[in-house]
Parts: C-alpha cells; sequence; structure tokens
C-alpha cells in the first residue's frame, strides 16, 4: 500500500456528506459527535445529507460555495463513488465513514469499525492514493462486475428489506432466475479471449464488502486492475474466499491483470460498479486513472 503523509495546516472547512438511508443505520449521532470533534479544533463544519434528487451537482454547488479543505462521507461504496465523481479534478481529500449495506471501500484501506478512531483518521493527516477505473465514463473505485453478484444487487435494490440480511433474502431468487453461464469476450492491447462463467468481476482491490477475497492479487495504488472471470457456482471454492489467504483454482476462476479492456457479451447482462445496479448492457470500456483520489487512512 502506498501510504503518503501530509501537512493539511490550519485548515478550516469541513464538509460532511451523509447518506440518510444506506445500511438503514441512523446517523444523527455520528454527525452530532463529528460536528462536536471539528468545532473544538476551531474549524467550520457543514453539512450536506443526500436525497437521490440530483446529488452530484448539488454536491459539487455544495463545494464551490464552502470551499472545504476535507470532505467526509458517510455512506456505503454506492455514496463514496457519488462524491468521488462530484470532486472529479479537484484535489480535495476524501474520509470515510463506513455506513452502508456492504461497505467494501473500506474494508480493504483498513478503515476500523471504531466511530471514535473512524474520526480520528478522518481528522488526521494521513492519506492514501488511490487508483480509479473509469468504466463506460462512470467512476468505479472498488468493484464492478456482470452476472450473478450483478443480479443480486438488482433484486436487492427493489426489495422492501435493507442490510446484509436484505442480500442474504435475495439470494436464492437470484440464483432460481438467473440463466448463467454468461458468454464474454475480452479485449486488451488488440487480443481478444472469448469466456464462460457466472460472473465477471473487474476489481482495483481485494475484497468485496462481504469479506469475500475476490482478488487476491489485488492492490488499489498499482495502476492497475484485474479481470476475474468466475467459470462456475464452486460452493467450496467461494466459501473459500472468506479466508484471508486464498488461491483460485484455475477451473474455479481466471484474473487477467491490466490497465485497459474492452469486454463485450451476446446479450445484456446486469452490471454494477460499487454495489449500485447500473444496468443490462452488453459492451463494457475499461481504463484506468492511476493514485488520482486521496483518502485519509490509518
Amino acid at each position: 500500500m502506498n501510504i503518503i503523509l501530509y501537512k493539511m495546516g490550519d485548515f478550516r472547512n469541513i464538509l460532511m456528506v451523509v447518506n440518510p438511508v444506506s445500511g438503514g443505520e441512523e446517523k444523527d449521532n455520528l454527525i452530532t459527535e463529528v460536528r462536536k470533534e471539528v468545532e473544538n479544533k476551531n474549524w467550520k463544519f457543514h453539512l450536506y445529507k443526500t436525497d437521490g434528487n440530483n446529488d452530484i451537482q448539488k454536491i459539487k454547488q455544495e463545494v464551490d460555495k464552502v470551499e472545504p479543505e476535507r470532505m467526509l462521507v458517510v455512506g456505503g461504496d454506492g455514496t463514496i463513488n457519488m462524491v468521488a465523481e462530484a470532486l472529479l479534478h479537484k484535489e480535495l481529500p476524501i474520509a470515510i465513514f463506513p455506513a452502508g449495506s456492504a461497505n467494501g471501500l473500506a474494508l480493504n484501506l483498513g478503515i476500523p469499525k471504531d466511530r471514535k478512531e473512524q474520526i480520528k483518521i478522518a481528522l488526521g493527516d494521513k492519506f492514501t492514493n488511490l487508483d480509479v477505473l473509469q468504466i463506460n465514463n462512470q467512476l468505479c473505485l472498488h468493484l464492478s462486475d456482470i452476472g450473478l453478484n450483478a443480479e443480486l444487487i438488482e433484486n436487492y435494490e427493489t426489495a422492501a428489506i435493507r442490510g446484509k440480511f436484505g442480500y442474504l433474502m435475495q439470494t436464492i431468487p437470484t440464483l432460481i432466475k438467473s440463466k448463467y453461464p454468461y458468454e464474454y469476450e475480452v479485449e486488451i492491447d488488440g487480443k481478444i479471449q472469448n469466456h464462460k462463467g457466472i460472473m465477471l468481476a473487474i476489481a482495483n482491490c481485494k475484497k468485496y464488502g462481504t469479506g469475500a477475497k475476490i482478488n487476491p492479487e489485488g492492490e488499489h495504488d498499482d495502476g492497475k486492475f484485474e479481470i476475474l472471470i468466475f467459470k462456475n457456482l464452486d460452493i467450496p471454492e467461494i466459501l473459500g474466499t472468506l479466508r484471508e489467504e486464498v488461491k483460485f483454482d484455475s477451473d474455479f476462476a481466471e484474473t487477467i491483470s491490466t490497465s485497459a479492456a474492452k469486454i463485450s457479451c451476446k446479450k445484456p447482462i446486469a452490471f454494477q460498479i460499487d454495489g449500485e445496479f447500473i444496468e443490462n448492457t452488453q459492451n463494457i470500456e475499461v481504463k484506468i486513472a492511476a493514485k488520482s483520489l486521496k483518502i485519509a487512512v490509518k
């Protein structure tokens, strides 16, 4: 991990972006605690709560008005992704308070679960520079995939029950309805490979928010991403991804490391980015912007 220490100086404005509905958690106590810590330092605290209505543009407007020296983000991977898009081409550090149904980016960056520790990190001076993926002109900070997991996320987003239990409740219906295996064509440097499997993942980090290690060789700051083709629904291998050290059998998954790729499918397949269902698609283009987002870490 490429860790960099920065001296932020006597910065004054802190803008906190909160997704009130992410993860089914109450956020008011955290807001109060962070506000207190910020004001104890004689810094200025500003708050924006997302409402699902043109949030990216509204966050941009808040940034222009407040001119913050740091952004604090309370939510899951989708919320962090949204803030990162609003900050595109701005050199503003982000601090993460994981509060989503699955918090994969925070898990990969080693953000602890303890709120006091999170506040200490958020207002500290230690950062890492994260690679950012551009997938069909949308940002991806963590993981994207097409196939079975994206179908699960699509079903979850229309369900009444939120949180990890909501994901669990959608697992069996998704498996029953899915039309896997799928056929994928992967083009890298003009060379085409054909694959078949239950899911194709585009990974900038090692783990999903569940803790499953989908990309054992991945690093978030190495200028490359991994394409992983999962070939079959092998339950022992899937359970094995929950181990700290895991090496995939070649009959279960294949890994390709690259900095750019084009992926196509014979028919539209469910597609997600950072835990948010995007659409059913047949064509995906991926490239990387190395070390382009500064995030506070322990």
